[in-house]
């Protein structure tokens, strides 16, 4: 029984890292950490569910595999696009293989690992404040990070906790929820309070088409154009300071990554709707190319000619292999093909079993919302294909979790 113990707690040790690297920002390391992990706990069999969802992300990497050797593109670019291509299948793997490790102990390894990662945001956040004297909102973000998905995944499952069997006591869950909440508001990310706000509903309920979810849409939309006039009428500016900034990014993200035509001359116009101009430029480059590289995109090592240099965090760049979009990137990589793989998977998730178990129910709720959010981290920050997203380590394991219970008794589940 020890030695079982002490194996679980290996693999929670296991699971904790491949959480916590991509926090580093170092992608080299996540994807050595990822791949070795994936690897040494590869298992025999697996279920149908988990084989689709890879079997999705395979498809879009054999695309561009293929498509590759009719190019003549860098091999540096070439090895660098397989590291991110790859990607959503090691994360898929690793929280599918690991959370049958330790099943009774799954939702609360994912708590104190938020609550780690919510520690180190602080110790971040300080030292920008105090070494380097960040006093705006993006330089903030730059020196403590930009997002964090799986902060929100851990939060939900606090707001919701009796629904998922957590044992804490009321004092540590609020003590927990707290700390989790200041840091992942600290972020100051438009797509973390999306996030939040789609995993609630989800978790309520409300996506079930009834009349409850035709109320609660019109309530949404009605309640988010008034938020959103408010803030068109307060107009804030680009440079202002503090919460200012965050409400500005607000005011430009509905049109940011839609608008069709850019000034690419007029600097202001350019980086506010910078994400358009990728999928722009994107989207000419490989319809020049032909139905072919529309269909099955330009392949691994495919980069974006933007015209003109342009700085992308600490580089200036002219030429792109990866964009924000993560529809666009796959676009690119594997075409029309893959986009569709893309969307197989997103849909996938919401065509899950229905079943009475309670805790069955929950995830089912949170698959649906996590598949919701997909079309938004899509689109502005490229999904499970960003460096430091974990989503792809979250799916699988609840993917996973969501078996376990259905083969075995809940509650001894949550006595392991």
């Amino acid at each position: 029984m020890a030695t079982t113990i002490k194996t679980a707690s290996l693999y929670q040790f296991l699971f904790a890292i491949c959480l916590v690297i991509p926090y580093f920002n170092i992608y080299e390391l996540t994807f050595v950490v990822w791949s070795m992990s994936a690897l040494i706990t590869l298992q025999k069999n697996y279920s149908l569910s988990i084989l689709k969802q890879l079997a999705c992300f395979a498809a879009i990497l054999l695309i561009a595999v293929v498509v590759m050797f009719f190019k003549d593109h860098q091999t540096y670019f070439i090895i660098r696009d397989f590291t991110y291509v790859v990607k959503p299948v090691f994360g898929l793997l690793i929280g599918y293989q690991l959370c049958k490790k330790f099943p009774g102990r799954a939702f609360q390894t994912i708590i104190y690992i938020a609550l780690f990662i919510a520690a180190y945001h602080f110790f971040l956040i300080a030292t920008g404040i105090l070494l380097f004297k960040t006093l705006t909102v993006n330089d903030l973000r730059f020196y403590a990070g930009y997002f964090s998905d799986f902060e929100v995944y851990a939060l939900i499952i606090l707001v919701f906790h009796k629904k998922f069997g957590l044992k804490f006591s009321r004092k540590k869950t609020l003590l927990y929820t707290v700390i989790i909440t200041i840091s992942t508001f600290m972020y100051l990310a438009r797509t973390n309070f999306i996030q939040f706000v789609i995993l609630f509903m989800a978790l309520k309920g409300y996506f079930e088409v009834n009349r409850r979810l035709i109320t609660v849409l019109i309530t949404f939309i009605t309640v988010t154009a008034i938020g959103y006039s408010a803030i068109l009428y307060i107009n804030p500016k680009r440079n202002g300071a503090g919460i200012e900034a965050f409400l500005y990014k607000i005011k430009v993200a509905p049109i940011e990554p839609f608008k069709t035509k850019i000034n690419r001359e007029n600097w202001k116009d350019l980086n506010d709707n910078y994400r358009s101009y990728e999928n722009i430029m994107t989207t000419r480059q490989v319809s020049r190319d032909g139905f072919y590289s529309i269909l099955f995109g330009q392949g691994l090592g495919s980069q974006v000619d933007l015209k003109q240099k342009i700085w992308l965090g600490d580089m200036e760049l002219r030429y792109i292999s990866i964009l924000h979009n993560g529809f666009m990137t796959v676009f690119l990589k594997s075409g029309l093909l893959g986009v569709f793989f893309l969307l197989m998977s997103i849909f996938l998730l919401f065509r899950l079993q229905k079943t009475d178990v309670p805790i069955i129910q929950q995830i089912n709720y949170l698959m649906v919302g996590s598949g919701l959010f997909l079309f938004v981290s899509y689109w502005v920050f490229m999904g499970y294909y960003f460096v430091a997203d974990t989503k792809a380590i979250v799916i699988g394991f609840l993917i996973c979790y969501r078996e376990l219970v259905l083969k075995n008794d809940a509650k001894l589940l949550q006595n392991d």
